[in-house]
């Protein structure tokens, strides 16, 4: 997990739609850039929809969103379409960048404890630096806080 202040790593994946997206190409306007352990789950789709659901807010503050799962860009389409989502999902297959941002460790669940996405968020501002690092995200209330956050760093 990287911390506020320190520049973000740059990575280059595919989207939903197979069409390549690196860090480096959204430089010049804020990206919230948030794991997500699986497609078209409760959790990941009510912070998915809550996104969605000020979208507008987030482009009118300009802040281009990027999701990131391990999930193909086959199964982000398949969500994306379900649930009408505006934003770019990332597949990271391989999980390199799930790696680097400390999204990808081990988490316990029902008394067993494996390898897995955790659910992290790093809102990076226009010249690439990490401002805000979210390591415990409530999906339903993310997206506001996100947009709160902005707004004072833009005042």
């Amino acid at each position: 997990m990287f911390t506020i202040g320190t520049p973000a790593p740059d990575f280059t994946l595919l989207d939903q739609n197979e069409i390549e997206h690196s860090l480096a190409q959204y430089r010049g306007g804020y990206v919230l850039l948030y794991f997500y352990p699986k497609d078209d789950t409760p959790g990941c789709t009510k912070e998915a929809c809550a996104i969605t659901d000020v979208y507008n807010d987030f482009k009118a503050v300009g802040i281009a969103v990027l999701g990131v799962s391990k999930d193909s860009p086959q199964s982000h389409k398949k969500f994306a379409t379900k649930y009408n989502l505006p934003f770019t999902l990332l597949s990271d297959s391989g999980l390199a960048v799930a790696e680097v941002y400390g999204a990808w460790k081990e988490k316990t669940m029902f008394g067993k404890t494996a390898l897995g996405m955790h659910r992290i968020s790093y809102l990076i501002d226009p010249a690439g630096m990490i401002v805000n690092v979210y390591p415990n995200v409530d999906p339903p209330n993310h997206a506001l806080q996100i947009l709160k956050d902005v707004k004072e760093l833009t005042k």
